[in-house]
């Protein structure tokens, strides 16, 4: 009979061969602390270097460690919502492979859960090892997105969090495909408590957040919870317009009772690249939004397991549960 899992660890990892074997030693020295039974869910997002198979090593004489295998790059959202999909525990914990975010922290997150709180996030005080740039944009990102959104998304906090089991249930219900986890955490309430806390240095290797992904993932935050870009664009729009009347005004009045003629087109030049310019930030924006209402018709798959591999003890009880999932 297999035994109950009252922790799971979701661990998403893209060419992290550099760190992995000592994110798997502190997190499982971590976890070993608790006395209670435990998975470690790695999920090898396309990773192209070989950290997929040290973990399936692991795999074969530690029955906690389990590999779920994408068969391509689906996104680190995709990779953390496949672990939810997987994970059998009472308490489910996200944390990214770079260390950067210490498993140590996980201890004060149980023993929140444990006096009643549903989800229990990690908020960065400090963020060590990262460019200004970096700093600034990831704070501007957190504040722009607080104000545009209807719901309350804490500032300055990733995904390195604890969630209820009842909590990981109604996440699992959401059908969207372009993700933004802590955004949803915050959509669906519960009792939720910050732990502060120092964010490290990268032990090894680079970003998997590079400017371009780092944009996606705005974007894809702002989108999912707000319209008031659109708002804001038919605001502009207006004033715009309202602006380009009064400029009218004023030109028939010069042309009607002065003798001041308007002479070359570096007026009408200025206003026919600002209304343009208008013109087409609102139908980037509006692209934005049609461009997720398409990939939300597709209708495809979140992601594709290409192989999983996972002690005995649970493997059966994964496999159903999987197979309940996409009924």
């Amino acid at each position: 009979m297999s035994t109950h899992v009252r922790y799971s660890i979701i661990i998403p990892m893209y060419n992290e061969e550099a760190v992995i074997q000592e994110t798997y030693r502190r997190i499982k020295k971590v976890m070993e602390t608790t006395g209670e039974a435990y998975e470690l869910l790695f999920v090898n997002d396309g990773s192209t270097d070989n950290c997929a198979q040290m973990i399936e090593e692991y795999s074969y004489w530690d029955e906690s460690v389990k590999l779920i295998d994408f068969s391509r790059n689906f996104g680190h959202q995709i990779a953390i919502t496949a672990g939810m999909d997987y994970a059998l525990g009472d308490a489910v914990v996200i944390i990214d492979a770079d260390l950067q975010d210490p498993p140590e922290l996980i201890l004060d997150m149980i023993r929140e859960w444990n006096n009643g709180y549903e989800v229990v996030y990690a908020k960065r005080v400090k963020r060590n090892g990262e460019s200004l740039f970096k700093k600034w944009t990831a704070s501007l990102f957190y504040r722009v997105l607080r104000y545009s959104t209807d719901i309350s998304i804490p500032v300055d906090t990733g995904d390195f969090r604890l969630i209820d089991r009842k909590v990981c249930e109604e996440l699992k219900r959401l059908p969207e495909k372009n993700r933004f986890v802590r955004g949803l955490v915050s959509w669906v309430g519960f009792r939720q408590k910050a732990i502060e806390y120092e964010r490290d240095e990268r032990l090894a290797g680079e970003t998997k957040y590079p400017l371009k992904r780092m944009i996606k993932l705005s974007l894809d935050g702002i989108t999912s919870f707000s319209y008031k870009p659109l708002k804001l664009a038919g605001y502009l729009g207006g004033l715009l317009s309202a602006a380009g009347f009064l400029y009218l005004m004023y030109v028939l009045y010069l042309v009607l009772f002065t003798d001041a003629a308007v002479k070359g087109w570096a007026s009408m030049i200025g206003i026919t690249l600002t209304f343009n310019g208008f013109v087409l930030i609102m139908l980037g924006i509006l692209g934005e939004y049609v461009g997720r209402i398409y990939d939300e018709t597709k209708r495809r798959p979140l992601y594709i397991v290409q192989d999983f591999y996972s002690g005995k003890q649970q493997q059966g009880a994964v496999e159903q549960r999987v197979a309940q999932l996409h009924k």
